[in-house]
């Protein structure tokens, strides 16, 4: 192990410490122990990325092993692409090779290589681009929005089957009070935004701590006591890094998905457009919508229309957690008929 600098300080999270604290004083001097043993840990060296097999501008396709038909796993533009291989033993993309299929993770890439591109122009000029290079219908494999995405991208280029995970696409039956807090945050990180170009990533996680402001702090609480050092912590820091890290969302992004998608509904009212078409989740290949029954950030109630199958675990539970198991067996039961 090495001491690799954690990432900034939480300030956003010092203000939920001194919410919390109101009513629950152990539990916030609980979690800020938590926090400073947590920006202290040391760090595992990141592993090297896998090696690319196509590019377009700064995103990519990683080959993450495997062989038989194509599997893209698509993440979402939120956060960086390692959740779906966090580690050997949590890492989907490998399960995914082991399912008898060639796992190709996408890397979205830095933000400035994609400033100008709004969430359907990721579709359009990314991830189809990327989609053709492979030179055959591929599975589609996408989490949270990358799911949403996904979808869109089925309905502009050729795929095999479609695989959501935890992915909204009906964002009005999102809980009214989410959706009035996204666009109350909206209203005052706009203009800074804008002048910047991108919505900072802290913005973001404010958004998702606000969903259950107690098991945020909670979490943090729960790893100051655990042994520093065995694989429970060292999992803690690793998923920490990733949900408080990543790229800004460029601020086209950024406004079509809060305006667009969470404020109007686009997609599940059938008035998005991508690629100058107008998407739906009527696809004419296979969809299974794989939920997680105690989300909240992508509810359940959001998910396309058509097969599901839910899961009880959290948004990322499902995909990191005990719960994997189950999602394992899922896809490969899904995944098999093309073999």
């Amino acid at each position: 192990m090495q001491h690799e600098r954690a990432p900034r300080p939480l300030p956003l999270f010092l203000e939920l410490l001194r919410k919390v604290s109101e009513n629950d004083r152990e539990l916030a001097r609980d979690a800020l122990l938590g926090l400073r043993a947590y920006e202290t840990a040391p760090r595992d060296k990141t592993p090297a990325p896998k090696p690319e097999i196509a590019r377009v501008r700064g995103a990519c396709l990683r080959d993450h092993g495997g062989d038989g038909p194509p599997a893209v796993l698509i993440p979402s533009l939120i956060n960086p692409p390692n959740i779906l291989d966090l580690d050997a033993q949590v890492s989907l993309a490998d399960a995914i090779a082991r399912m008898g299929r060639k796992a190709l993770l996408l890397d979205w890439g830095p933000a400035a290589g994609r400033s100008e591109l709004g969430v359907a122009g990721h579709v359009e000029h990314l991830l189809l681009p990327l989609l053709r290079s492979i030179g055959e219908p591929a599975a589609l494999i996408g989490y949270c929005l990358g799911g949403t995405m996904a979808i869109a991208a089925a309905n502009l280029g050729a795929s095999e089957r479609v695989v959501t995970l935890a992915s909204p696409w009906n964002f009005a039956l999102y809980p009214d009070h989410s959706r009035a807090a996204l666009q109350d945050m909206w209203r005052h990180s706009q203009a800074a935004s804008r002048e910047l170009g991108a919505l900072p990533m802290e913005v973001l996680q404010a958004a998702f701590w606000s969903l259950d402001l107690e098991r945020t702090v909670r979490k943090f609480a729960e790893f100051g006591r655990l042994e520093p050092g065995s694989l429970q912590a060292r999992r803690f820091i690793v998923l920490e890094d990733w949900a408080n890290e990543g790229e800004a969302l460029p601020y086209p992004a950024a406004k079509e998905l809060i305006e667009d998608l969470f404020g109007q509904d686009i997609s599940g009212s059938g008035a998005w457009v991508v690629g100058g078409k107008t998407v739906t989740d009527a696809l004419r290949v296979p969809l299974l919508n794989v939920l997680a029954g105690h989300d909240r950030i992508a509810p359940a109630a959001t998910a396309a229309d058509g097969k599901s199958v839910s899961i009880e675990s959290g948004h990322v539970g499902m995909i990191v957690g005990s719960a994997r198991t189950t999602l394992h067996d899922t896809l490969e039961a899904f995944l098999t008929p093309c073999r």
